[in-house]
Protein backbone atom coordinates (compact mmCIF):
# COMPACT_ATOMS: atom_id res chain seq x y z
CA UNK A 1 0.00 0.00 0.00
CA UNK A 2 1.17 3.63 1.00
CA UNK A 3 4.62 2.53 1.83
CA UNK A 4 5.36 5.67 4.06
CA UNK A 5 2.72 5.52 5.91
CA UNK A 6 2.92 1.82 6.63
CA UNK A 7 6.75 1.31 7.84
CA UNK A 8 6.86 -0.47 11.04
CA UNK A 9 7.07 2.16 12.89
CA UNK A 10 3.62 3.20 11.55
CA UNK A 11 1.84 0.18 12.80
CA UNK A 12 4.12 0.34 16.46
CA UNK A 13 2.65 3.56 16.65
CA UNK A 14 -1.07 2.32 15.85
CA UNK A 15 -0.62 -0.49 18.32
CA UNK A 16 0.91 1.91 21.44
CA UNK A 17 -1.78 4.25 20.21
CA UNK A 18 -4.41 1.92 21.06
CA UNK A 19 -3.25 0.67 24.03
CA UNK A 20 -3.14 4.28 25.48
CA UNK A 21 -6.77 4.59 25.15
CA UNK A 22 -7.82 4.55 21.18
CA UNK A 23 -10.64 2.13 22.18
CA UNK A 24 -11.84 3.75 25.08
CA UNK A 25 -15.82 3.82 22.88
CA UNK A 26 -15.30 0.05 22.84
CA UNK A 27 -17.66 -2.18 25.20
CA UNK A 28 -16.75 -2.44 29.29
CA UNK A 29 -15.60 -5.90 28.94
CA UNK A 30 -13.09 -4.86 25.93
CA UNK A 31 -12.01 -2.18 28.06
CA UNK A 32 -11.26 -4.63 31.33
CA UNK A 33 -9.43 -6.71 28.92
CA UNK A 34 -7.03 -3.81 28.20
CA UNK A 35 -6.62 -2.28 31.45
CA UNK A 36 -3.32 -2.14 32.76
CA UNK A 37 -2.28 -4.83 35.37
CA UNK A 38 -4.74 -7.13 33.16
CA UNK A 39 -2.81 -7.91 29.92
CA UNK A 40 -3.62 -10.59 28.05
CA UNK A 41 -0.80 -13.02 26.64
CA UNK A 42 -0.37 -13.62 22.49
CA UNK A 43 -2.53 -16.90 22.73
CA UNK A 44 -5.30 -15.37 25.08
CA UNK A 45 -5.87 -12.28 22.06
CA UNK A 46 -5.46 -14.44 19.27
CA UNK A 47 -8.05 -16.68 21.08
CA UNK A 48 -10.68 -14.11 21.01
CA UNK A 49 -9.94 -12.52 18.36
CA UNK A 50 -8.63 -9.62 20.09
CA UNK A 51 -6.08 -8.69 18.27
CA UNK A 52 -8.13 -8.57 14.83
CA UNK A 53 -11.03 -6.92 16.55
CA UNK A 54 -8.94 -4.20 18.00
CA UNK A 55 -7.74 -3.06 13.99
CA UNK A 56 -10.80 -3.17 12.95
CA UNK A 57 -12.14 -0.87 15.86
CA UNK A 58 -9.40 1.33 14.28
CA UNK A 59 -10.73 1.07 11.02
CA UNK A 60 -13.91 1.98 12.24
CA UNK A 61 -12.25 4.86 14.16
CA UNK A 62 -10.51 6.58 10.92
CA UNK A 63 -13.06 5.72 8.41
CA UNK A 64 -15.95 6.97 10.34
CA UNK A 65 -13.98 10.04 12.01
CA UNK A 66 -16.16 11.15 14.83
CA UNK A 67 -13.13 12.03 17.00
CA UNK A 68 -13.55 15.45 17.81
CA UNK A 69 -10.25 16.15 16.25
CA UNK A 70 -10.15 14.19 13.28
CA UNK A 71 -14.04 14.92 12.67
CA UNK A 72 -13.36 18.76 12.43
CA UNK A 73 -10.43 18.45 10.53
CA UNK A 74 -11.65 15.73 8.12
CA UNK A 75 -15.34 16.74 7.71
CA UNK A 76 -16.79 19.58 9.41
CA UNK A 77 -13.84 22.12 7.84
CA UNK A 78 -14.22 20.16 4.39
CA UNK A 79 -17.57 18.42 3.56
CA UNK A 80 -19.96 19.92 6.09
CA UNK A 81 -18.92 23.69 4.65
CA UNK A 82 -18.79 22.87 1.11
CA UNK A 83 -21.74 20.83 1.17
CA UNK A 84 -23.29 24.16 2.38
CA UNK A 85 -24.83 21.85 5.96
CA UNK A 86 -22.78 24.08 8.00
CA UNK A 87 -20.37 27.19 8.00
CA UNK A 88 -17.47 28.48 10.03
CA UNK A 89 -18.17 31.55 12.33
CA UNK A 90 -15.04 31.36 14.40
CA UNK A 91 -13.31 34.66 13.56
CA UNK A 92 -9.67 32.90 13.75
CA UNK A 93 -11.27 30.92 10.61
CA UNK A 94 -11.90 34.27 8.36
CA UNK A 95 -8.81 34.53 6.05
CA UNK A 96 -8.07 31.01 4.90
CA UNK A 97 -9.78 28.07 4.96
CA UNK A 98 -11.56 26.00 2.12
CA UNK A 99 -14.85 27.75 1.96
CA UNK A 100 -13.01 30.62 0.13
CA UNK A 101 -10.36 28.47 -1.06
CA UNK A 102 -7.34 28.93 0.51
CA UNK A 103 -7.03 27.13 3.10
CA UNK A 104 -3.97 26.37 5.30
CA UNK A 105 -1.10 24.00 4.32
CA UNK A 106 -2.29 21.83 7.93
CA UNK A 107 -6.15 21.61 6.71
CA UNK A 108 -5.13 20.79 3.15
CA UNK A 109 -2.57 18.08 4.06
CA UNK A 110 -4.62 16.19 7.21
CA UNK A 111 -6.96 13.51 5.43
CA UNK A 112 -3.79 12.55 3.38
CA UNK A 113 -1.29 12.77 6.37
CA UNK A 114 -3.82 11.77 9.69
CA UNK A 115 -6.45 9.38 7.89
CA UNK A 116 -5.28 7.43 5.59
CA UNK A 117 -2.28 6.15 7.59
CA UNK A 118 -4.31 4.68 10.51
CA UNK A 119 -6.61 2.63 8.07
CA UNK A 120 -4.13 1.40 5.64
CA UNK A 121 -1.88 -0.27 8.79
CA UNK A 122 -4.98 -1.66 10.32
CA UNK A 123 -5.65 -3.06 7.42
CA UNK A 124 -2.35 -4.74 6.76
CA UNK A 125 -2.06 -5.63 10.30
CA UNK A 126 -5.79 -7.57 9.79
CA UNK A 127 -3.81 -9.23 6.29
CA UNK A 128 -1.47 -10.17 8.50
CA UNK A 129 -2.75 -12.12 11.17
CA UNK A 130 -5.11 -13.35 8.83
CA UNK A 131 -2.05 -15.22 7.05
CA UNK A 132 -3.74 -15.30 3.91
CA UNK A 133 -7.31 -16.09 4.89
CA UNK A 134 -10.50 -14.71 3.46
CA UNK A 135 -13.00 -14.56 5.67
CA UNK A 136 -15.17 -11.82 7.33
CA UNK A 137 -12.79 -9.90 9.28
CA UNK A 138 -10.85 -9.68 5.96
CA UNK A 139 -14.39 -8.85 4.47
CA UNK A 140 -15.23 -6.40 6.65
CA UNK A 141 -12.10 -4.79 6.36
CA UNK A 142 -11.82 -4.39 2.60
CA UNK A 143 -15.46 -2.52 2.80
CA UNK A 144 -13.84 -0.14 5.60
CA UNK A 145 -11.09 0.47 3.74
CA UNK A 146 -13.37 0.54 0.37
CA UNK A 147 -15.44 3.71 2.55
CA UNK A 148 -11.88 5.41 3.23
CA UNK A 149 -10.07 5.23 0.08
CA UNK A 150 -13.49 6.46 -1.54
CA UNK A 151 -14.11 9.70 0.49
CA UNK A 152 -10.21 10.81 0.07
CA UNK A 153 -10.28 10.21 -3.10
CA UNK A 154 -12.64 12.16 -3.78
CA UNK A 155 -11.39 15.30 -1.41
CA UNK A 156 -8.37 15.22 -3.57
CA UNK A 157 -8.91 13.23 -7.15
CA UNK A 158 -5.97 10.80 -7.92
CA UNK A 159 -4.94 8.88 -4.45
CA UNK A 160 -2.28 6.13 -3.63
CA UNK A 161 -3.86 3.26 -2.72
CA UNK A 162 -1.50 0.54 -3.72
CA UNK A 163 -2.45 -0.52 -7.24
CA UNK A 164 0.93 0.72 -9.17
CA UNK A 165 4.59 -1.33 -8.80
CA UNK A 166 5.99 1.79 -7.07
CA UNK A 167 3.39 1.63 -3.82
CA UNK A 168 4.04 5.19 -3.51
CA UNK A 169 2.17 6.36 -6.99
CA UNK A 170 -1.31 7.80 -7.67
CA UNK A 171 -4.12 5.77 -9.49
CA UNK A 172 -6.46 7.85 -11.76
CA UNK A 173 -9.50 8.20 -10.38
CA UNK A 174 -11.10 6.38 -12.82
CA UNK A 175 -8.98 3.18 -11.72
CA UNK A 176 -9.84 3.37 -8.14
CA UNK A 177 -13.60 3.58 -8.36
CA UNK A 178 -13.02 0.58 -10.40
CA UNK A 179 -10.80 -1.30 -7.70
CA UNK A 180 -12.97 -0.01 -5.17
CA UNK A 181 -16.27 -1.48 -6.78
CA UNK A 182 -13.62 -4.81 -7.35
CA UNK A 183 -13.28 -4.93 -3.53
CA UNK A 184 -16.97 -4.49 -2.49
CA UNK A 185 -17.72 -7.38 -4.71
CA UNK A 186 -15.19 -9.78 -3.38
CA UNK A 187 -16.08 -8.65 0.19
CA UNK A 188 -19.59 -9.50 -0.53
CA UNK A 189 -19.00 -12.98 -1.80
CA UNK A 190 -17.20 -13.72 1.07
CA UNK A 191 -19.71 -12.19 3.16
CA UNK A 192 -22.18 -14.37 1.24
CA UNK A 193 -20.30 -17.62 1.68
CA UNK A 194 -19.44 -17.49 4.95
CA UNK A 195 -23.17 -16.38 5.99
CA UNK A 196 -24.79 -19.86 3.82
CA UNK A 197 -28.58 -19.55 4.49
CA UNK A 198 -28.27 -17.58 8.11
CA UNK A 199 -28.92 -14.23 7.71
CA UNK A 200 -29.02 -13.60 11.29
CA UNK A 201 -25.21 -14.15 11.77
CA UNK A 202 -23.88 -12.31 14.29
CA UNK A 203 -19.75 -12.25 14.47
CA UNK A 204 -17.60 -9.89 16.66
CA UNK A 205 -20.45 -7.95 17.76
CA UNK A 206 -18.05 -6.51 20.62
CA UNK A 207 -15.72 -4.85 18.12
CA UNK A 208 -18.68 -3.72 15.77
CA UNK A 209 -19.60 -0.03 16.68
CA UNK A 210 -21.90 0.43 13.49
CA UNK A 211 -23.82 -2.87 12.91
CA UNK A 212 -23.23 -4.62 15.89
CA UNK A 213 -21.32 -7.47 14.42
CA UNK A 214 -24.60 -8.23 11.78
CA UNK A 215 -22.90 -9.84 8.95
CA UNK A 216 -26.11 -9.08 6.45
CA UNK A 217 -26.25 -5.74 7.12
CA UNK A 218 -22.04 -5.27 6.44
CA UNK A 219 -23.15 -7.03 3.39
CA UNK A 220 -26.09 -4.34 2.20
CA UNK A 221 -23.62 -1.49 3.16
CA UNK A 222 -20.88 -2.83 0.39
CA UNK A 223 -23.70 -3.24 -1.96
CA UNK A 224 -24.98 0.54 -0.93
CA UNK A 225 -21.18 2.05 -1.36
CA UNK A 226 -21.64 0.65 -5.17
CA UNK A 227 -24.32 2.06 -5.74
CA UNK A 228 -23.04 5.48 -4.52
CA UNK A 229 -20.37 5.05 -6.53
CA UNK A 230 -22.37 4.11 -9.54
CA UNK A 231 -24.34 6.98 -9.42
CA UNK A 232 -21.34 9.31 -8.94
CA UNK A 233 -19.56 7.77 -12.25
CA UNK A 234 -22.99 8.04 -14.16
CA UNK A 235 -22.00 10.91 -16.54
CA UNK A 236 -18.33 10.07 -16.29
CA UNK A 237 -18.81 6.41 -17.55
CA UNK A 238 -22.55 5.64 -18.18
CA UNK A 239 -22.24 1.70 -19.42
CA UNK A 240 -19.99 0.61 -16.55
CA UNK A 241 -22.06 2.98 -13.95
CA UNK A 242 -25.53 1.36 -15.05
CA UNK A 243 -23.83 -2.08 -14.92
CA UNK A 244 -22.54 -1.07 -11.14
CA UNK A 245 -25.93 -0.01 -10.34
CA UNK A 246 -28.19 -2.36 -11.47
CA UNK A 247 -25.85 -5.47 -9.98
CA UNK A 248 -25.84 -3.58 -6.85
CA UNK A 249 -29.69 -3.05 -6.78
CA UNK A 250 -30.12 -6.69 -7.64
CA UNK A 251 -27.51 -7.81 -4.67
CA UNK A 252 -29.71 -5.90 -2.38
CA UNK A 253 -28.99 -2.21 -0.83
CA UNK A 254 -30.22 -0.55 2.49
CA UNK A 255 -33.98 -0.04 1.74
CA UNK A 256 -34.73 -0.04 5.79
CA UNK A 257 -33.81 2.65 8.48
CA UNK A 258 -32.64 0.34 10.80
CA UNK A 259 -30.17 -0.93 8.28
CA UNK A 260 -28.99 2.76 8.25
CA UNK A 261 -25.11 2.84 8.40
CA UNK A 262 -24.65 5.05 11.77
CA UNK A 263 -21.75 4.17 14.48
CA UNK A 264 -21.64 5.12 18.13
CA UNK A 265 -18.90 6.78 19.25
CA UNK A 266 -19.18 9.90 22.28
CA UNK A 267 -19.17 12.46 22.30
CA UNK A 268 -20.42 12.73 18.89
CA UNK A 269 -17.84 14.95 16.32
CA UNK A 270 -20.82 17.22 15.21
CA UNK A 271 -21.66 17.42 18.59
CA UNK A 272 -17.96 18.92 19.50
CA UNK A 273 -17.77 21.27 16.86
CA UNK A 274 -21.09 22.78 16.71
CA UNK A 275 -22.46 22.99 20.23
CA UNK A 276 -19.89 22.73 22.25
CA UNK A 277 -17.14 24.67 20.54
CA UNK A 278 -19.73 26.42 18.54
CA UNK A 279 -17.27 26.53 15.59
CA UNK A 280 -19.75 25.71 13.06
CA UNK A 281 -23.47 26.72 12.97
CA UNK A 282 -26.48 26.14 9.85
CA UNK A 283 -25.88 27.42 6.53
CA UNK A 284 -27.81 29.52 4.88
CA UNK A 285 -28.34 27.38 2.14
CA UNK A 286 -30.27 24.68 3.69
CA UNK A 287 -31.55 26.54 5.80
CA UNK A 288 -33.27 28.75 2.78
CA UNK A 289 -34.37 25.83 1.49
CA UNK A 290 -35.59 24.30 4.35
CA UNK A 291 -37.64 27.36 5.38
CA UNK A 292 -38.91 28.18 2.18
CA UNK A 293 -40.36 24.34 2.08
CA UNK A 294 -42.11 24.26 5.34
CA UNK A 295 -39.67 21.32 6.13
CA UNK A 296 -40.37 19.82 9.21
CA UNK A 297 -36.87 18.32 9.43
CA UNK A 298 -35.41 22.08 9.81
CA UNK A 299 -36.04 21.66 13.71
CA UNK A 300 -34.92 18.11 13.86
CA UNK A 301 -31.58 19.18 11.75
CA UNK A 302 -31.25 22.54 13.93
CA UNK A 303 -31.36 24.47 17.33
CA UNK A 304 -33.15 27.75 17.26
CA UNK A 305 -30.56 30.49 18.15
CA UNK A 306 -29.68 31.33 21.76
CA UNK A 307 -30.76 35.01 21.16
CA UNK A 308 -33.18 35.11 18.67
CA UNK A 309 -34.96 38.27 17.87
CA UNK A 310 -38.73 38.89 18.42
CA UNK A 311 -40.73 37.76 14.86
CA UNK A 312 -37.21 36.29 13.37
CA UNK A 313 -37.73 32.83 11.71
CA UNK A 314 -36.99 29.64 14.44
CA UNK A 315 -34.14 28.44 12.76
CA UNK A 316 -31.12 30.96 11.17
CA UNK A 317 -28.66 30.52 8.88
CA UNK A 318 -25.30 31.80 8.22
CA UNK A 319 -23.86 32.64 4.80
CA UNK A 320 -21.25 30.54 3.85
CA UNK A 321 -18.07 32.56 4.09
CA UNK A 322 -19.23 35.27 5.93
CA UNK A 323 -16.66 37.82 7.49
CA UNK A 324 -17.47 36.89 10.96
CA UNK A 325 -16.55 40.06 13.16
CA UNK A 326 -16.44 38.33 16.34
CA UNK A 327 -17.18 34.42 17.79
CA UNK A 328 -18.61 35.47 20.73
CA UNK A 329 -21.49 37.44 19.07
CA UNK A 330 -22.04 35.11 15.97
CA UNK A 331 -22.36 31.92 18.01
CA UNK A 332 -26.02 33.12 20.04
CA UNK A 333 -27.53 34.58 16.94
CA UNK A 334 -26.96 31.36 14.71
CA UNK A 335 -27.98 28.09 14.63
CA UNK A 336 -26.35 24.91 16.14
CA UNK A 337 -26.42 21.56 15.14
CA UNK A 338 -29.75 19.44 16.82
CA UNK A 339 -27.73 16.89 18.37
CA UNK A 340 -26.19 15.63 21.51
CA UNK A 341 -23.08 13.88 23.12
CA UNK A 342 -24.43 10.46 22.53
CA UNK A 343 -26.42 10.99 18.98
CA UNK A 344 -25.11 8.34 16.69
CA UNK A 345 -22.96 9.46 13.44
CA UNK A 346 -24.97 8.84 10.14
CA UNK A 347 -22.98 7.80 6.92
CA UNK A 348 -25.31 6.18 4.88
CA UNK A 349 -29.26 5.57 4.88
CA UNK A 350 -31.64 4.37 3.41
CA UNK A 351 -33.32 7.69 2.25
CA UNK A 352 -30.33 8.50 0.04
CA UNK A 353 -30.40 4.65 -1.80
CA UNK A 354 -34.04 5.28 -2.82
CA UNK A 355 -32.56 8.56 -4.40
CA UNK A 356 -30.07 6.81 -6.16
CA UNK A 357 -32.03 3.80 -7.32
CA UNK A 358 -34.41 7.39 -8.53
CA UNK A 359 -31.97 8.42 -10.37
CA UNK A 360 -30.84 5.47 -12.20
CA UNK A 361 -34.35 5.07 -12.90
CA UNK A 362 -34.08 8.60 -14.51
CA UNK A 363 -31.10 7.45 -15.99
CA UNK A 364 -33.32 4.23 -17.51
CA UNK A 365 -31.39 1.23 -15.29
CA UNK A 366 -32.93 -1.99 -14.79
CA UNK A 367 -34.64 -3.02 -11.43
CA UNK A 368 -34.53 -0.13 -9.84
CA UNK A 369 -37.71 -1.07 -7.89
CA UNK A 370 -40.36 1.47 -9.00
CA UNK A 371 -40.64 5.02 -11.21
CA UNK A 372 -38.97 7.98 -10.83
CA UNK A 373 -41.63 9.33 -9.19
CA UNK A 374 -42.17 6.42 -6.96
CA UNK A 375 -38.49 5.92 -5.48
CA UNK A 376 -38.17 10.19 -4.90
CA UNK A 377 -41.31 10.20 -2.65
CA UNK A 378 -39.88 7.04 -0.97
CA UNK A 379 -36.60 8.67 -0.54
CA UNK A 380 -38.33 11.64 1.24
CA UNK A 381 -41.02 9.33 3.51
CA UNK A 382 -37.61 7.15 4.74
CA UNK A 383 -35.66 10.63 5.31
CA UNK A 384 -39.20 11.74 7.36
CA UNK A 385 -39.86 8.66 9.13
CA UNK A 386 -35.80 8.54 10.01
CA UNK A 387 -36.26 11.67 11.51
CA UNK A 388 -39.57 11.54 12.91
CA UNK A 389 -40.57 14.53 11.46
CA UNK A 390 -43.99 12.98 10.62
CA UNK A 391 -46.22 12.07 7.47
CA UNK A 392 -44.71 13.12 4.75
CA UNK A 393 -47.63 13.40 2.42
CA UNK A 394 -48.82 17.14 2.46
CA UNK A 395 -45.11 17.67 1.72
CA UNK A 396 -44.96 15.59 -1.27
CA UNK A 397 -47.52 17.33 -2.61
CA UNK A 398 -46.53 20.75 -2.14
CA UNK A 399 -46.02 22.31 -5.81
CA UNK A 400 -46.28 25.71 -4.98
CA UNK A 401 -42.81 25.97 -2.27
CA UNK A 402 -39.76 27.29 -3.07
CA UNK A 403 -36.69 28.26 -1.42
CA UNK A 404 -36.90 31.17 0.91
CA UNK A 405 -34.96 34.22 0.67
CA UNK A 406 -31.99 34.84 2.69
CA UNK A 407 -32.57 37.49 6.11
CA UNK A 408 -29.59 37.48 7.50
CA UNK A 409 -30.01 37.41 11.66
CA UNK A 410 -30.07 40.69 12.99
CA UNK A 411 -26.62 41.94 14.35
CA UNK A 412 -25.43 39.13 12.28
CA UNK A 413 -22.68 38.26 9.61
CA UNK A 414 -22.88 38.05 5.95
CA UNK A 415 -25.56 39.63 3.30
CA UNK A 416 -28.92 38.74 2.43
CA UNK A 417 -29.75 37.31 -0.27
CA UNK A 418 -32.37 36.43 -3.21
CA UNK A 419 -33.09 33.08 -3.81
CA UNK A 420 -31.48 31.38 -6.07
CA UNK A 421 -33.97 28.15 -7.81
CA UNK A 422 -37.34 28.20 -8.11
CA UNK A 423 -37.49 24.22 -7.51
CA UNK A 424 -40.60 23.16 -5.99
CA UNK A 425 -41.19 19.53 -4.16
CA UNK A 426 -43.79 17.90 -5.77
CA UNK A 427 -43.02 15.44 -8.45
CA UNK A 428 -43.93 16.49 -12.36
CA UNK A 429 -43.42 13.51 -14.78
CA UNK A 430 -43.81 16.33 -17.67
CA UNK A 431 -41.03 18.42 -16.18
CA UNK A 432 -37.71 18.65 -18.36
CA UNK A 433 -34.89 16.25 -17.36
CA UNK A 434 -32.60 19.23 -16.39
CA UNK A 435 -36.20 20.14 -13.62
CA UNK A 436 -36.35 16.78 -12.59
CA UNK A 437 -33.03 16.11 -11.98
CA UNK A 438 -32.59 19.36 -9.81
CA UNK A 439 -35.95 18.57 -7.99
CA UNK A 440 -34.76 15.07 -7.40
CA UNK A 441 -30.67 16.22 -5.96
CA UNK A 442 -32.18 18.89 -4.19
CA UNK A 443 -34.69 16.67 -2.04
CA UNK A 444 -32.07 14.30 -1.71
CA UNK A 445 -29.68 17.01 -0.81
CA UNK A 446 -31.57 17.25 2.43
CA UNK A 447 -31.82 13.85 3.61
CA UNK A 448 -28.27 13.45 3.35
CA UNK A 449 -27.57 15.77 6.14
CA UNK A 450 -25.30 15.66 8.01
CA UNK A 451 -23.24 13.92 5.66
CA UNK A 452 -21.17 17.22 4.48
CA UNK A 453 -18.87 15.22 2.20
CA UNK A 454 -21.88 13.54 0.22
CA UNK A 455 -23.53 16.82 0.05
CA UNK A 456 -20.68 18.27 -1.52
CA UNK A 457 -20.33 15.69 -4.11
CA UNK A 458 -23.74 16.00 -5.03
CA UNK A 459 -23.38 20.30 -5.68
CA UNK A 460 -20.14 19.23 -7.94
CA UNK A 461 -21.86 16.43 -10.00
CA UNK A 462 -24.76 17.92 -11.11
CA UNK A 463 -24.90 21.31 -10.30
CA UNK A 464 -27.62 21.23 -7.59
CA UNK A 465 -28.95 22.33 -5.22
CA UNK A 466 -28.39 25.85 -6.57
CA UNK A 467 -26.32 27.45 -4.01
CA UNK A 468 -25.21 31.76 -2.57
CA UNK A 469 -21.95 32.94 -3.62
CA UNK A 470 -19.44 32.93 -0.79
CA UNK A 471 -20.10 35.89 1.16
CA UNK A 472 -16.41 37.07 1.09
CA UNK A 473 -14.14 37.19 -2.32
CA UNK A 474 -12.46 33.81 -3.58
CA UNK A 475 -9.80 35.59 -5.32
CA UNK A 476 -9.22 34.66 -8.98
CA UNK A 477 -11.53 31.75 -8.47
CA UNK A 478 -15.35 31.77 -10.33
CA UNK A 479 -16.76 28.63 -8.72
CA UNK A 480 -18.92 28.61 -5.56
CA UNK A 481 -17.75 25.51 -3.98
CA UNK A 482 -14.13 23.92 -4.32
CA UNK A 483 -13.91 21.12 -7.00
CA UNK A 484 -11.37 19.48 -4.78
CA UNK A 485 -8.95 20.29 -2.29
CA UNK A 486 -5.33 20.41 -3.51
CA UNK A 487 -2.56 17.53 -2.95
CA UNK A 488 -0.83 17.54 0.43
CA UNK A 489 2.39 19.89 0.39
CA UNK A 490 4.27 17.30 2.18
CA UNK A 491 4.34 15.67 -1.10
CA UNK A 492 6.55 18.29 -2.87
CA UNK A 493 9.56 17.40 -0.76
CA UNK A 494 8.17 13.75 0.62
CA UNK A 495 7.18 12.32 -2.98
CA UNK A 496 8.24 14.49 -5.70
CA UNK A 497 8.20 12.63 -8.92
CA UNK A 498 4.85 10.83 -7.71
CA UNK A 499 3.27 14.19 -7.16
CA UNK A 500 4.40 15.40 -10.82
CA UNK A 501 2.72 12.19 -12.39
CA UNK A 502 -0.45 12.91 -9.88
CA UNK A 503 -0.92 16.22 -11.04
CA UNK A 504 -0.99 14.65 -15.42
CA UNK A 505 -3.32 12.04 -13.87
CA UNK A 506 -5.47 15.09 -12.26
CA UNK A 507 -5.74 16.65 -15.86
CA UNK A 508 -5.62 20.48 -14.55
CA UNK A 509 -4.01 22.07 -12.03
CA UNK A 510 -3.60 21.51 -9.03
CA UNK A 511 -5.70 24.19 -7.14
CA UNK A 512 -9.24 24.25 -6.15
CA UNK A 513 -11.12 24.62 -9.57
CA UNK A 514 -9.84 21.41 -11.26
CA UNK A 515 -12.50 18.84 -12.18
CA UNK A 516 -12.78 15.56 -10.78
CA UNK A 517 -13.05 12.62 -12.88
CA UNK A 518 -16.96 11.95 -12.72
CA UNK A 519 -17.24 16.06 -13.06
CA UNK A 520 -16.06 16.85 -16.24
CA UNK A 521 -18.30 14.77 -18.84
CA UNK A 522 -21.52 16.93 -17.33
CA UNK A 523 -19.70 20.29 -16.78
CA UNK A 524 -16.86 20.70 -19.51
CA UNK A 525 -19.28 21.01 -22.29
Amino acid sequence: MIRKHIHGAAAISLIAWMGLGGLTSCTAGFEEANRPGNAASAEELGRDNYTVGSFLVQMQNAVFPEQENAYQMDEDLIGNYLGRYFTYVNHNFNSANFTTMNAPAGWVNWPFKNITPKFVSAFKEIERLGEGRKDINYAWALILRAQGYLRLTDKYGPFPIGLEKDADAYSSQEAIYNKLIADLDEASEILKNQMGDNDGLIVSAMYDKVYGGKVANWRRFAHSLKLRMAVRMRFADPEKAKKYGEEAVAAGVITQNDQNCTIAYVPLGLHKTSVEWGDSRACADIESYMTGFNDPRLNKYFKEPAERSPGSRAIIGCRAGAKIGNKSVAVPIYSAANVESNTRGIWLTAAEMAFCRAEGALANWSGMGGTVKELYEEGVRLSFRQWGAGDAGTYLNDSWSMQAYYNNAPGGFGKNAPRVSDITIRWNDDGTEEEKLERLIVQKWIALFPDGQEAWNEIRRTGYPKVFDVDQSTGSYNIKVPNRIPFSSTEITENPENLAKAKQLLGGADDYATMMWWQRARHSK
